[in-house]
């Protein structure tokens, strides 16, 4: 198993227990202890204590927690819990042993013993913390066997939240200190169900679960970037949340992965926002961890359009903007420009797609040229000779009257058509549609 460095803390720590624990009171018969056996202290007498009636089992217990050896206490403990399978401190001693093999930087052994707590103690928090925590960190560090140790996190992390409200103060911790190995405990349980929920694409499961976490935990770089996934992965996008944690996990990811993460975020504003203005202060309140920047959506169609008509005269725009504002407008500003164009005789340049000899289906705007889609019927009054009508997909120059169009499938019908021999104005690129996302 990889060795991982233990960074969990959990507010009253597991290690701490034999400090903690309350101590068992023995039988209330005097019983010597056996020759060259040293008499174990009496513990302070508590009503709700656990009574150990058999001396030796008492003392092999006192034994094992008392001593200031790590390793020595390890092996008593084990050697207690073999030899006392039925002890009613069984649980406590695991409990123990469980933090001292977490002291002991052994993880293997930590999760171990907290499987064997879990199993006798179905809502330790503290060992389903543990086994939580572990197995998305090893299914998030690479492990071969990552999908089932997901699997059994998500089910640590259910059966942990479920047990959360049955989790009492231990003695001698402060309120503050409980509350704060509450919300540790918490935050683990749920980073375990949204991880497991982000492999099975449950995006929305994933994001309501990890948020918990990451609100707990603003800079933990493993659960960030998956709740920026998790939003990003939605349908719709959240995208005021995606790219918020997006950038947040820039910040917060190792330097090698930074860039990587950073270009990520960016494209995905871009995509939202159709343009990189204010993405710089987007990302400096991310890398300062401030508050969460809004970020506008792209304008609508029907925006852009209207912009478009505010900041350009129809007899100014060429035919690829009147096309968008006649497809894309409202019909005040398709009104403004086809009241301005109608009848009137255009010259341009354009590209075949098919012809008859009184009709021509042309593309006007470069996009449509590129996808070989006419935008435009010329119409003419007589036929045109066939030797000069072009060939499919020849760029040609012509003139025509704009007489009626219809917004989509978008086509505009042009009459009195003629062929020229000056070059006409080129066709020009319709501008990118941004389709406002639907509302979070």
């Amino acid at each position: 198993m990889k060795k991982i460095l233990l960074t969990v803390v959990l507010g009253v720590a597991v290690s701490a227990m034999a400090q903690t624990a309350t101590p068992p009171a023995q039988g209330q018969a005097p019983v010597a202890p056996a020759q060259g056996q040293a008499a174990a202290a009496p513990a302070p007498a508590q009503s709700a204590a656990p009574v150990i009636k058999d001396p030796a089992e008492y003392n092999a217990y006192v034994a094992a927690v008392q001593t200031k050896d790590p390793a020595a206490e390890i092996s008593g403990l084990e050697a207690f819990i073999a030899q006392y399978p039925n002890s009613v401190m069984k649980n406590q001693a695991l409990e123990i042993l469980m933090g001292a093999y977490q002291q002991a930087n052994n993880p293997k052994k930590t999760m171990e013993t907290a499987t064997k707590l879990v199993t006798a103690d179905t809502c330790n928090v503290r060992a389903l913390a543990l086994l939580a925590y572990f197995d998305r960190m090893m299914a998030q560090g690479g492990d071969p066997n990552a999908k089932q140790l997901l699997i059994d996190g998500k089910k640590y992390g259910q059966q942990g939240l479920d047990c959360m409200p049955k989790f009492t103060k231990p003695e001698g911790t402060s309120d503050a200190d409980f509350q704060k190995t509450k919300d540790q405990m918490n935050a683990i349980f749920h980073a375990a169900i949204g991880m497991a929920c982000l492999q099975d694409k449950d995006n929305a499961c994933a994001s309501q679960n990890l948020r918990v976490t990451v609100d707990a935990n603003p800079t933990d770089f493993s659960v960030v970037y998956p709740l920026a996934l998790a939003y990003l992965g939605m349908t719709p996008p959240d995208y005021q949340n995606g790219i918020w944690f997006a950038a947040r996990a820039a910040a917060t990811a190792p330097a090698q992965a930074q860039a990587g993460i950073e270009k990520y975020a960016l494209s995905q504003y871009r995509k939202f926002h159709a343009g990189e203005d204010g993405w710089a202060e987007l990302l400096a309140a991310a890398k300062a961890n401030g508050a969460q920047v809004p970020i506008a959506p792209a304008p609508t169609p029907a925006e852009q359009a209207h912009k478009m008509v505010q900041e350009t005269t129809p007899d100014k725009m060429d035919f690829a903007i009147w096309e968008f504002v006649l497809a894309n407008g409202s019909q005040a500003d398709q009104d403004a420009v086809w009241n301005a164009i109608k009848g009137k005789a255009v010259r341009m340049n354009g590209t075949i797609i098919s012809t008859t000899p009184t009709e021509f289906m042309i593309a006007g705007s470069s996009d449509d040229i590129e996808a070989k889609k006419a935008d435009i019927t010329l119409k003419f009054e007589e036929k045109v000779p066939l030797k000069m009508i072009p060939k499919d997909g020849a760029s040609f120059d012509f003139q025509g009257e704009p007489t009626s169009y219809t917004p989509s499938p978008f086509m505009i019908v042009m009459e009195k058509g003629v062929l020229l021999m000056k070059p006409a104005a080129p066709a020009a690129k319709k501008p990118p549609v941004h389709h406002k996302p639907a509302a979070q």
